[in-house]
């Protein structure tokens, strides 16, 4: 009986040391964040140092270590364009989380929001069944465009997350858009003073997951 508790307590102690000795490992463990985006996030115009990715980069530094940044937005994509190079992505990075910042280009060239809502739907899957959390961020087009194209160019967003149980973001561009002095000369494009704002906008959604 001595000898079968002197094993018990010993097993017992084993295993508690070798958890003490692997959680810190695990609790340490290297996670990537995604950005797949377009020129909002390839920081047009600007280095991309001043980018509102690099900014966020540079916060998770201090507060959220474990995360390694990964941008891997191009000017003019589109979410067909993502959409082909996601699953390589996937496979490279690995990552935890995926913030996809896409829609703007379909919006300007004027692509079915039905077409977009699908997909960002399939994207939201495809990063989803990899493992990760994805997180939309909201995107609106000019009203020039009619108030029903506007409107279901809107909904694709939330459609998408609501569809795929993806986080979505408000509008990213909220406060930066109607302002002239946060803008490039083609409206379009935040300026570097902007990045800031553009940060604090998605920060609020990003947090909740990470």
């Amino acid at each position: 009986m001595q000898h079968f508790l002197f094993n018990l307590i010993r097993t017992t102690l084993v295993l508690g040391l070798s958890c003490l000795l692997v959680w810190p490992a695990v609790a340490g463990q290297q996670r990537t964040l995604l950005v797949l985006g377009d020129s909002i996030s390839a920081a047009y115009g600007m280095s991309l140092e001043e980018g509102w990715v690099a900014l966020l980069a540079r916060q998770l530094e201090d507060s959220h270590p474990q995360y390694t940044v990964v941008n891997a937005s191009i000017s003019g994509e589109t979410s067909a364009g993502g959409l082909r190079r996601l699953p390589g992505l996937l496979e490279q990075h690995k990552p935890a989380v995926v913030v996809l910042e896409l829609g703007g280009n379909d919006g300007l060239r004027g692509y079915p929001p039905g077409q977009l809502q699908q997909n960002l739907t399939r994207m939201s899957r495809l990063a989803r069944d990899a493992g990760a959390e994805v997180l939309l961020l909201g995107m609106e087009i000019p009203p020039n465009y009619g108030a029903r194209y506007t409107r279901a160019f809107r909904e694709s967003f939330a459609r998408a997350a609501e569809a795929t149980g993806a986080h979505a973001a408000p509008f990213m561009l909220d406060g930066v858009a109607t302002r002239e002095h946060m803008m490039q000369d083609d409206g379009i494009h935040p300026t570097a003073d902007a990045q800031p704002k553009l940060l604090e906008n998605v920060l609020p959604s990003l947090l909740e997951i990470l």
